[in-house]
């Protein structure tokens, strides 16, 4: 009996020293919602302002005969839509579309190019600018067609797959912080008076390569290598001397090449050729059915317009058909109820009760809400009234340009 209450004395002793030298375990655990998530809820209830729902003022396009699909139009070779994402380059997807389509009009080539190369550079031009004018130059994101052959002549331009602008993962583009770092980075300069456009364009470039990375100074097509002066000179073999801007604007003298006073024409180009509002449509329509598509921009910002519809048309609420004139345009203009905010390409039309619709290819997120991912159909009386000018290659409007010589 000793030597069993000593052996039982042992073996507690023994399981007493084992249990105090067990080492605890860690797990990894879902947060859970506790009395101060009560609190906080609460708080916030309390400072909450109340939601006002605010409609907005749109035409009812109910019971209207307007066009269904892009079946219904005659359209010419255009590449894919493609979404311009969270960024105000409108101007440069328009027009890479346009000259897409230009080069397989011209040369029976189907290219898809890169439209953030030229966002890139222009991006570069811009700050060169923004330092020569002191700070008192635009640095916002839009910018002109033409703004893209000016920057192809300098810079050349490249193939997508060369530089798509997005980083590993990405699939939207978004500049909303680069362009915010950017412009926070030149008022500083101009706080600074640090006036140094080499440093600046340094930054800048350095910006925007961690953003949308490093434009390529030399890529591969069909097993050849090109620089982007090389790949447009010999590849694309686009003359971009014979592309013209026409424009149609009572405040400057018609008949006349003048510069479109709006903020994204920022470095003034004067090479607009202002015709009065019937030969600007004549020049429209004409282009349109020999061919030709167009890069136009305008305002978009109308009852009449819609993204759900994928129209736009000017309401009789607005202004009736038969009062649409330069006066009624130049007074939108003057009062900025039209602005110069969007960018499109015009691919395609057809003829629908006596009237011509225009079948617009966009890079907005509105034309990929519905419908035909990518369109809208603009009728006729809107491009008459909102949309203010036009890029097109000089043969479409030849008779029209004769009258400025």
């Amino acid at each position: 009996m000793k030597h069993f209450l000593q052996n039982l004395l042992f073996i507690l002793l023994l399981s007493s020293i084992c249990v105090s030298i067990a080492q605890d375990k860690g797990v990894f655990v879902e947060p859970k919602s506790g009395f101060y998530d009560e609190i906080l809820k609460s708080i916030e209830e309390f400072n909450e302002k109340p939601k006002i729902e605010r409609k907005t003022f749109k035409m009812d396009f109910t019971g209207m005969d307007i066009p269904k699909s892009m079946n219904e139009f005659k359209y010419f070779w255009h590449n894919e839509t493609v979404s311009q994402g969270n960024t105000g380059t409108c101007w440069s997807y328009s027009t890479t579309s346009f000259f897409e389509s230009e080069v397989y009009r011209l040369q029976n080539k189907k290219v898809k190019l890169s439209e953030m190369y030229t966002a890139y550079w222009e991006y570069v031009e811009k700050t060169k600018r923004y330092i020569k004018e002191r700070g008192n130059s635009e640095f916002g994101e839009g910018s002109e067609a033409n703004a893209v052959p000016r920057i192809w002549k300098d810079y050349g331009i490249v193939p997508l797959d060369a530089y798509t602008g997005m980083l590993q993962g990405q699939i939207y583009h978004d500049h909303s912080t680069m362009h915010r770092e950017m412009n926070s980075y030149l008022k500083n300069i101009k706080t600074t008076n640090a006036w140094n456009e080499e440093e600046a364009v340094k930054t800048i470039k350095s910006i925007m390569d961690h953003y949308i990375g490093t434009p390529p100074s030399e890529f591969v097509v069909d097993g050849k290598k090109y620089s982007p002066k090389d790949y447009l000179k010999n590849y694309l073999k686009l003359n971009l001397d014979d592309y013209v801007d026409i424009l149609s604007i009572k405040q400057q003298p018609y008949w006349k090449q003048v510069v479109y006073e709006v903020p994204d024409n920022w470095w003034f180009s004067d090479i607009y050729y202002n015709v009065p509002l019937d030969d600007f449509m004549s020049v429209v329509r004409s282009a349109i059915t020999n061919g030709y598509t167009l890069s136009i921009g305008g305002d978009v910002s109308e009852a009449g317009y819609d993204s759900w519809a994928k129209c736009a048309v000017v309401p009789t609420f607005d202004i009736p058909s038969e009062y649409i004139n330069e006066d009624a345009r130049q007074f939108r203009f003057s009062n900025k109820t039209t602005t110069d905010d969007h960018g499109i390409h015009l691919v395609g039309y057809e003829e629908k009760d006596g009237v011509m619709w225009f079948l617009i290819k966009d890079s907005g997120a509105g034309s990929r809400n519905t419908g035909d991912i990518g369109y809208y159909y603009y009728h006729e009386d809107y491009v008459k009234l909102k949309i203010m000018d036009f890029m097109v290659h000089r043969d479409a409007v030849k008779e029209l340009i004769k009258k400025f010589e």
